[in-house]
């Protein structure tokens, strides 16, 4: 061969693999943005009507409005994200609109729906399992992971409702469970291979037991009753990563075991005030830096990066609440730091003592 023909082919060959991964990437904003608009569609045709859930339609509006905006930034993690939350509701609402009117109001009838819908959503869930992930960045995965891991335990919640109060109180939280597991499954579909390498994945018993345990201490008044939701929102993190945790759905228990160091920040994070804002948008992009130039795979840590990144700039150019700045100090700070203590080691789990404490804050479903 030609001494000179082999590097031109390497870097031929170099080219069509960065041109083969920006075409892989833009299928995948694409698609992303098709199932936006097919949400979008699905509000607009069932608009919610039932006063108990007023607010949802404009959560669901807001979600996809950040989905949309945040593909237009390049986040394309927490696009997926957003996308999420709305996929979730949207199905709760087609749920209201689309059961027969006899599921709505005959409990024999709900049971017998409810019945049908457990046997295809346990069905997937199984399927779920057995997904291998290959080459998909760890985000993808762990975005997936978390919406399967709340579908079963949303569908039985569902029946819960149904009993107590009723089988149209049921079918919002059924249809949130159908919809958390479209969305993991569109999650397996998209086709956007890595080259980095994987992030070593392994139970985070040890980081969650160590955080449960900080929860506890810190749930003391005044605080414990002046930041009630979000205490509720802690735990409710920490439940459903150890969850996550127990049925070997690693990834997304680490973005779980993230959410949840995110929401014990928040319990005594102080303001950002303006002289801090610009240094803070500079340590964000240091940030980036970081993570764009790493050979490793940090896709779940930009999941959080680029949340930061959405809370501290507006498209539209609205002013940051203090809250998202005091979030995104927050994700820099705590999650980040978190994160790569998450890439060693574990340590070893703590044993309990002979006298416990058990506090339990639940709301439901998982928020």
């Amino acid at each position: 061969m030609n001494p000179l023909r082999k590097p031109i082919l390497l870097i031929s060959i170099a080219w069509m693999l960065v041109f083969g991964l920006a075409a892989t990437s833009q299928d995948t904003a694409s698609r992303i943005r098709s199932e936006t608009e097919r949400l979008q569609k699905i509000l607009k045709e069932n608009p919610v009507t039932d006063p108990n859930f007023a607010q949802v339609g404009d959560t669901v509006s807001a979600a996809l409005q950040a989905s949309v905006q945040s593909s237009d930034a390049h986040h394309f993690y927490f696009s997926l994200e957003s996308l999420g939350q709305a996929e979730d509701l949207v199905g709760g609402i087609q749920a209201l609109v689309d059961k027969p009117p006899l599921v709505k109001s005959d409990l024999p009838a709900f049971e017998s729906e409810w019945g049908t819908v457990s046997l295809r959503l346990t069905s997937l869930d199984k399927e779920a399992h057995g997904r291998t992930w290959e080459n998909a960045p760890a985000a993808v995965r762990a975005l997936a992971e978390a919406a399967q891991g709340r579908a079963l335990p949303l569908l039985d919640g569902a029946r819960g409702f149904a009993i107590a109060n009723g089988p149209a109180d049921g079918l919002f939280y059924m249809g949130q469970a159908e919809g958390e597991t479209e969305f993991a499954s569109f999650c397996a579909t998209l086709n956007l291979p890595t080259s980095k390498a994987k992030f070593p994945l392994r139970s985070y018993v040890p980081e969650l037991q160590a955080l449960q345990t900080r929860t506890n201490a810190a749930f003391m008044p005044p605080r414990s009753i002046e930041l009630h939701p979000r205490f509720i929102a802690l735990n409710s993190a920490i439940k459903l990563a150890t969850e996550l945790d127990s049925t070997r759905f690693y990834a997304g228990a680490l973005y779980q075991y993230l959410e949840a160091v995110r929401h014990y920040g928040m319990l005594e994070a102080s303001p950002v005030d303006a002289a801090k804002q610009a240094g803070l948008k500079e340590d964000l992009a240091a940030a980036r830096k970081k993570l764009t130039g790493s050979a490793n795979d940090d896709s779940i840590a930009q999941i959080f990066l680029e949340r930061a990144e959405s809370q501290t700039a507006h498209p539209d150019g609205s002013a940051p609440s203090a809250d998202e700045w005091r979030s995104a100090q927050v994700i820099l700070d705590r999650v980040l730091p978190a994160y790569y203590a998450a890439r060693q080691k574990a340590s070893p789990a703590q044993k309990p003592s002979g006298k416990t404490v058990e506090i339990t804050l639940v709301r439901w479903p998982y928020t």
